[in-house]
């Protein structure tokens, strides 16, 4: 404890924390959680809702996923039908990036005028480098994908539109 020098290893040194927070604020990122052996770091931005999902970075199941999310494959199919009582949106749980397949050769989760179940896998959305299957998590046919492959979204951020009547 004579050192009066800051250890470059710690966590919770100030001028680290900027540079955390900056890289937020870059990324457009709500929260960050580092952890070095015993030392953790966890910082939040904007007002903590009470239903933010705590399962944030972790695989998310049908039983677990935190909020209706589901994907496709291109933005030309983006222009759908109207909002109507049968459309219901489905949004993005967290932040991350969106993807409409599993790998480039694979085929896309969904399209326009697929059905899907409250189970089916819509798309993937990455975060922090943990690919995140979303699923549906309500039932009807898939009539708007209003989100491009590879580009980043944003916690409630409308994905798709479903007619639920169908």
């Amino acid at each position: 404890m004579t050192g009066s020098e800051p250890n470059p290893d710690e966590v919770f040194e100030v001028d680290r924390i900027r540079q955390l927070v900056e890289l937020m604020e870059e990324h457009g990122l709500s929260e960050i959680d580092l952890r070095r052996q015993e030392q953790r770091i966890r910082l939040r931005r904007g007002q903590g809702e009470s239903d933010a999902p705590q399962e944030f970075f972790v695989p998310a199941t049908p039983a677990a996923a935190p909020a209706p999310v589901a994907a496709s494959t291109d933005s030309s199919q983006a222009a759908g039908p109207t909002d109507g009582e049968n459309i219901q949106v489905i949004k993005s749980p967290m932040v991350g990036t969106f993807y409409c397949r599993a790998n480039p050769d694979a085929p896309s989760f969904v399209n326009v005028g697929d059905p899907v179940s409250a189970e089916t896998t819509v798309c993937i959305i990455e975060a922090m480098k943990v690919f995140n299957e979303i699923p549906a998590e309500i039932s009807g046919t898939i009539v708007a994908i209003l989100v491009e492959d590879e580009e980043p979204v944003e916690f409630g951020k409308p994905l798709f539109k479903v007619d639920t009547s169908k």
